[in-house]
């Protein structure tokens, strides 16, 4: 059996980092991914813990001195969000490239400027072609289990690639949720030792770690992380059945919620999926065949599975709570309409911008997307696709 506890998404975060016991844990603080490291760094000064935690002057020495310490052939950990991440950004692509499998606790937040501390996904948006696997989180309990899954997923021998585990900023990170933890044993023995094959501190293999890579090599090595990522499919699905033995707690690559006869379609990510979720239970009291897909693994992104799901529908809204800034939709729209057209699956589409900066998105928001798709599925017409959902006056 588990252990009930009543923790915030931060504190199960830190939680999941304190079982893990990974070797170096290097942070800064931002809000609102602060409490991570605030309560991990008291594991490490009670004792509870044995992991190096190296408190450094900015974010990008952070991943920096991750990248070092897994380079060296330890485990390493961090996390941040928004502007933290964005003063990582050499250094996390440098991670990718490296094949570093580094795990860290992304808490959404919008990205400045203006200055805004609350949640949007434009940090994750930005980091989405940097080579991480990226999985997000609709609550408390699922940030937890991502992070229990994530080495498993980011060491294995044909991944080997940084996962970061994505959460919404206050709207969890902040909100206390009734959640199960695992016992400590146990994920020690799910998580496993970590024991790379190639490391800096291996004297009997002496490396290099980032040379110059040239003309002659950097094309295949671009391609070889590709490959992982593709790879990282079977692997998360393996990783996640092997979590639904222990726990009894189901993870695939996306949720599909009343969708066995859904013909009105909201595809979204993250805390947003439970509003979406309240929604439809009022709309299906109403007769309305409302669905919800909800991505959880948006790096590598499912889009043959998605495609396959979809295929039923008269009409689909995707939700990107961060605007790509390119007169041609969000970044979850251009994914799921692209996975849609190379796999033959032509429904009317619509993308709907919302939440930016942590504007509210309520159930009636989500039920009028729900009325616009059923206008859209009686005429065939999609008429604007690229819309906004909850913005005040008229563009």
């Amino acid at each position: 059996m588990g252990i009930r506890e009543r923790l915030s998404g931060n504190e199960a975060a830190a939680i999941a980092m304190k079982q893990i016991n990974p070797d170096v844990v290097a942070a800064f603080p931002i809000t609102p991914s602060t409490e991570i490291p605030q309560y991990f760094s008291s594991f490490v000064s009670n004792g509870q813990v044995d992991t190096e935690f190296v408190a450094v002057e900015s974010e990008h020495s952070a991943m920096s001195a991750c990248i070092g310490a897994q380079a060296a052939g330890g485990r390493a950990m961090t996390a941040t969000s928004a502007n933290g991440l964005s003063l990582m950004w050499e250094m996390v692509y440098i991670a990718s490239s490296l094949r570093l499998p580094i795990v860290m606790s992304l808490v959404n937040r919008a990205v400045s400027g203006p200055l805004n501390i609350h949640n949007d996904h434009s940090d994750a948006m930005g980091a989405r072609d940097s080579g991480w696997i990226m999985l997000f989180s609709e609550n408390n309990q699922e940030a937890y289990d991502n992070l229990l899954m994530a080495h498993r997923i980011a060491e294995h021998k044909d991944v080997l690639l940084p996962l970061m585990v994505c959460q919404d900023g206050f709207i969890t990170s902040h909100s206390i949720e009734n959640i199960e933890l695992l016992e400590d044993d146990k994920v020690k023995e799910f998580v496993g030792k970590y024991n790379p094959e190639h490391y800096l501190l291996n004297d009997k293999e002496p490396i290099a770690v980032g040379p110059l890579d040239l003309q002659a090599y950097l094309f295949e090595h671009k391609a070889q992380q590709a490959i992982a990522m593709r790879n990282a499919k079977k692997v998360i699905a393996e990783v996640s059945a092997d979590f639904e033995k222990l726990t009894g707690r189901k993870y695939e690559f996306f949720e599909r919620y009343q969708m066995d006869d859904a013909e009105l379609v909201i595809v979204c990510m993250n805390s947003t999926a439970g509003t979406a979720k309240a929604a439809i239970d009022e709309l299906r009291a109403q007769g309305v065949k409302a669905g919800l897909i909800k991505v959880r693994m948006f790096r590598p992104f499912p889009s043959e599975e998605i495609a396959e799901a979809l295929k039923g529908a008269k009409a689909i809204a995707v939700l990107d709570k961060a605007d790509s800034l390119n007169g041609a939709g969000g970044a979850l729209f251009e994914d799921v309409v692209s996975g849609m057209y190379v796999n033959k699956t032509h429904v009317p589409t619509v993308n709907y911008v919302y939440g930016i900066g942590g504007r509210d998105t309520t159930v009636k928001d989500i039920q009028k997307v729900y009325k616009d798709l059923e206008e859209v599925a009686a005429t065939g017409e999609v008429g604007n696709p690229y819309r906004y959902l909850g913005l005040r006056g008229e563009i």
